[in-house]
Parts: structure tokens; sequence; C-alpha cells
């Protein structure tokens, strides 16, 4: 394999590539909103995707025009409540919500001694890894608080590299938000997209995948392959 890079770490986000919380923060957003007055439905929750709690309270009140209206205490009081609303139907999460292929594609890194990072915008990673008994399978996770910029600024990827010594130019990002491809890109690594070919092609995603089950080992090495520079 002279002249070719072998794969270091793969990065993955959790929310849409590891299980689908997404439907538990639409329902606690939602809920947020209507006792705000702020009804919104699927298609503004798109928006929402990959970006932190604090921004994704931003857009909700900017929709509702009333982003002036409240002290910055009612809206961390706000972002609490969501949480918390949220927090408490993860408790529903059982391995059997991981998402296909993602399990055996974890055992297969393992096995390799390939590290697997999360990095993640959401702050309840280790509870919901916890929930799908795949906390033993990751090296690293990345706290969301522990990095000064959110996506779609690159660092919760280059701490992550950062953290298990991999080189950016080997590591294969894995995610299924624009925010977060373009993300991976900042950070000059390879990015697959999991999700709807057209948004995460124009954010700079490599290959784009409809879900998850076609990702292997032997997949994201030939990736790595055909798209390093």
């Amino acid at each position: 394999m002279k002249g070719k890079r072998a794969l270091q770490a793969v990065i993955f986000d959790l929310d849409g590539v590891i299980t689908d919380t997404a439907e538990y923060h639409y329902i606690a957003w939602k809920k947020l909103g209507e006792s705000l007055d702020i009804p919104f439905d699927r298609e503004f929750n798109e928006q929402l995707k990959g970006i932190s709690r604090e921004k994704s309270l931003a857009r909700i009140l900017r929709l509702g025009g009333k982003e002036h209206v409240y002290s910055a205490e009612e809206k961390e009081e706000f972002a609490h409540r969501k949480n918390e609303h949220y927090v408490s139907l993860l408790n529903s999460l059982t391995p059997e919500h991981t998402y296909p292929g993602i399990r055996e594609l974890l055992l297969e890194l393992q096995a390799s001694g390939i590290p697997a990072v999360i990095a993640s915008a959401s702050k309840n990673a280790p509870q919901i890894l916890r929930a799908l008994e795949l906390e033993t399978m990751f090296s690293y996770v990345v706290h969301p608080d522990s990095v000064p910029r959110g996506k779609p600024a690159p660092d919760l990827f280059l701490r992550g590299a950062e953290e298990v010594g991999a080189d950016i130019k080997a590591c294969i990002g894995i995610e299924d938000a624009q925010a977060g491809i373009e993300a991976i890109k900042s950070a000059g690594m390879i990015a697959i997209g999991i999700g709807e070919e057209a948004g995460l092609k124009a954010s700079g995603a490599d290959v784009v995948l409809k879900d998850t089950k076609q990702l292997s080992l032997s997949f994201l090495e030939r990736t790595l392959q055909e798209h390093s520079h």
C-alpha cells in the first residue's frame, strides 16, 4: 500500500447517524414553541439539525419574532426546559434503536484498532450511547462545551482527531446534517453524508449514502483512497 493513506480514525455525528433521536428533539422543541405561541412544522425543524441547543432556540424565537422579548436568563430556562423534556423521552431508547450496520461497523473498527469518536452537538451523547449499549465502542466523545465553536465550524471534528492522535487527512467524518458536512470539510477530512443527496452534496460531502446499511470498514478504506488528495 505504498503511497496510500491508512484510515486512522472515524468521527461520527450522533443524531441521524448512530440512532434517530431527531424525533425526540422535534417533539421537545415543538412543545416549547407552542408554550411560547410559536408553532412550527417538520420543515422548519430541519433547520435545527446539527446545531446547538442555544442556536436552535434562537432560530425558534426569530421565527416567532420574539428574539428580543426574553432575557438571557429566560432563554436559558427555555433551553433547560426543552432538554428536560428531551431527556425524559430518551428513557425509551434501547440497543434496538441503533441504526442498521452501525454496531457491526464499530466492531470492525474495534477489531482493527481504528478509533471511533463521537463529535456531536448533543450534550446528552454519553447517556444515549449507554442506552444503546455502545459506550465501550468509542475511544472518545467530544463534549460540545469543550470547543469554542459548534458546527458548521470544524472544532468538534478537529478535537476528536486530536484526542486520538489521528492525522486529519486520514480521518473520515460521517454526518446527516449540512452543517455537519461543512464542519468535516472545513476540518480537512473526507465527508460521508447519510440521507438525501442534494443538500449533503451541496455542502461538500464526498460520498452520500441513503442509509447506514452500506457502511463497512472496507467501504470506508476504499472511500479514503478514492478521495485522498
